[in-house]
């Protein structure tokens, strides 16, 4: 499994939200964005396009609510253009903390943050 696989991104944006959801916090808009320190990998941000793919499905699966879509030339799929309302939805939580592939990407995240710190 690598660092920008779909399910480890998924992983990462609902933990967030989830844990921001928990704490009383509004999620920072720039932590979910695709250049956020959250999806780098070997020093490279993740790429606008496959960024904007996942966070469509998930809007589109009900994972998550608040993300609002701009039609743009060249892309197949709407392009989110604000996160600033964006929040885990139930359907989140429970894909969250039930799904075997998420599993795979938290423990991933773990064994990458035992080697390279801040990750």
């Amino acid at each position: 499994m690598a660092k920008d696989d779909f399910h480890v991104i998924v992983y990462q944006l609902l933990a967030y939200l989830y844990t921001c959801l928990k704490r009383g916090e509004e999620p920072d808009p720039k932590r979910l964005c695709a250049d956020s320190d959250f999806f780098k990998a070997n020093g490279q941000t993740l790429n606008a396009k496959y960024w904007a793919y996942i966070v469509y499905n998930m809007h589109r699966l009900g994972l998550i609510d608040g993300v609002i879509f701009a039609d743009v030339d060249g892309l197949k799929h709407p392009y989110p253009v604000n996160l600033d309302d964006c929040m885990i939805t139930p359907l989140g939580i429970e894909y969250l903390t039930d799904n075997a592939f998420l599993a795979k990407a938290r423990d991933f995240l773990k064994g990458i943050k035992a080697i390279v710190p801040f990750v």
